[in-house]
């Protein structure tokens, strides 16, 4: 009998660690951004090679993408963008670490909103963000999507006069992860 009490505690503790260890992940998230202004090319670009993992125990989350999977509708934008604005041969990728706060997985059921604090690493400027996310679960896949904003100038990202007319100051941004348990 004690025999059997002790290797259900064993059992209860091992089991408690594995679920506090889950792990949520993809490589095929996707990140959108559009610049456009009225009367201009529209600045609009799509990455759906995105990496991303969430430990669900700790609400910690990462995201990596890299700057060369950005595309455009029209190559040369696409060749500027990496070549002179975003340096993708020096700065060839961007992150984001962060936590998701207040995450519990068994409390998310239908659509529900958190508050994801964390740091941006774009362009080699590191910058804490504050991003509002959609958090959904369907068996085994949590769906997470964001829409949020960055400035070309907190990330030390120059805009030639030239074009800077063209361009707007805010870049709006979303994202889509449908994350896999591993």
């Amino acid at each position: 009998m004690k025999n059997t009490i002790i290797l259900s505690i064993i059992y209860l503790a091992f089991m408690a660690t594995a679920i506090g260890q889950e792990k949520y992940a993809t490589k095929t998230g996707e990140i959108n951004f559009e610049a456009s202004v009225p009367s201009f090319e529209e600045v609009k670009a799509n990455n759906t090679n995105v990496s991303a993992v969430l430990e669900t125990a700790t609400g910690n989350f990462a995201a990596l993408a890299l700057m060369k999977g950005f595309r455009f509708k029209v190559a040369l934008m696409e060749e500027h963008f990496n070549e002179n604005y975003i340096e993708s041969s020096k700065y060839p990728k961007a992150t984001f670490k962060g936590t998701i706060q207040d995450f519990k997985l068994s409390e998310v059921s239908g659509k529900r909103e958190y508050l994801i604090k964390g740091t941006f690493n774009l362009h080699g400027v590191d910058k804490n963000f504050e991003v509002p996310a959609i958090i959904s679960v369907n068996g085994e896949v949590v769906m997470l999507t964001a829409h949020f904003v960055l400035q070309p100038e907190d990330f030390k990202i120059k805009i030639p006069s030239i074009v800077s007319n063209k361009i707007a100051k805010d870049v709006n941004v979303s994202v889509v992860f449908s994350l896999q348990k591993q």
